[in-house]
């Protein structure tokens, strides 16, 4: 198939673009940014420049493409994430999972596209209620931290957008990434001893390696189900398990331990909540529909092995 990948310089793009290619497809990836379009076209597509958030830049370039499927992993996620000023850190993604939606959707839909998967989230969007681990079908939280409302209310819109569209719409609410391209940050910060054990850690957390995640967006678009998957590993996790086998791999000493008090007039209530109420997130639909499985099953193997191949591309 014709696959328009919009958003393809990012840390899953740039592992989807590979795997869609290898399957066979012909892939179109968008770039905001020229001077990536070499690295897309060495990974196996036609590389065009496009900007999400103008409506004549996104309809010209899917009417020049004419795909038959349209992937949305368009996010504007870089350097240091400010978790205090979470809805700050995530203004410009939101926009583009609103009104960057809205273009796709619209330009999709002039050139007769079929199929439309998107980039969602899953994890700290669960309702913090109830048992540690939550399905699609579960609602959504409906008092997050007052930092955050934002970025939930720009992820429900997305999902609203696409379950009144015409086309066979998909949202993939991946777990938090790790792998090549999603963990620098995290990985620095833990092995400086900068990300502390907040109370006794009980937020639980669902990883996804990108590779893993990729591979989903891959059955996704080969797939004729529709509806929303939670794209995560098997094993959710409490931060008092992960936080500790982390810095363990990475080399560090055991985190540092802070009350909450602490944690949350210092780092604020968003730090406080994804360290010690967020709830994870069941795979067993994708699992079942997409006929998908992830390759690292577990974060703790993903972990170490992610270390090693983060520490060989250094």
């Amino acid at each position: 198939m014709r696959v328009f990948v919009a958003g393809a310089g990012g840390a899953i793009g740039r592992r989807l673009v590979p795997q869609l290619a290898d399957r066979g497809h012909e892939v179109i990836a968008t770039t905001r940014k020229r001077e990536k379009l070499a690295e897309l076209r060495a990974l196996g597509a036609e590389a065009v420049v496009m900007d999400g958030l103008d409506a004549s830049s996104v309809g010209e370039a899917i009417a020049r493409a004419e795909p038959e499927v349209v992937v949305h992993q368009m996010t504007a996620l870089a350097g240091t994430s400010d978790l205090k000023h979470f809805d700050q850190t995530f203004a410009t993604t939101n926009e583009l999972r609103t009104r960057g939606t809205e273009h796709l959707l619209a330009a999709a839909d002039a050139v007769a596209v079929r199929r439309f998967v998107a980039q969602g989230y899953t994890g700290w969007p669960n309702a913090r209620e109830g048992g540690p681990v939550k399905t699609e079908d579960d609602p959504l939280d409906p008092t997050p931290p007052a930092a955050m409302r934002r970025t939930l209310d720009a992820l429900r819109r997305q999902e609203q957008l696409l379950q009144g569209s015409r086309l066979e719409a998909v949202v993939l609410r991946y777990g938090s990434f790790y792998g090549p391209g999603a963990w620098d940050e995290l990985v620095e910060t833990v092995r400086r001893r900068k990300l502390p054990l907040v109370g006794k850690g009980t937020g639980v957390w669902s990883w996804i390696h990108t590779d893993d995640a990729a591979a989903a967006t891959v059955a996704a678009v080969e797939a004729t189900v529709t509806g929303v998957f939670n794209v995560t590993d098997d094993e959710p996790a409490p931060v008092s398990e992960w936080l500790p086998y982390l810095a363990e791999i990475v080399g560090a000493k055991p985190p540092r331990r802070v009350p909450v008090w602490l944690a949350r007039l210092v780092a604020g209530e968003t730090v406080v909540s994804m360290m010690t109420q967020i709830r994870g997130s069941s795979n067993a639909r994708a699992k079942r529909e997409l006929a998908w499985q992830p390759r690292w099953p577990s974060w703790r193997q993903g972990f170490r092995e992610g270390l090693r191949d983060h520490r060989a591309s250094s």
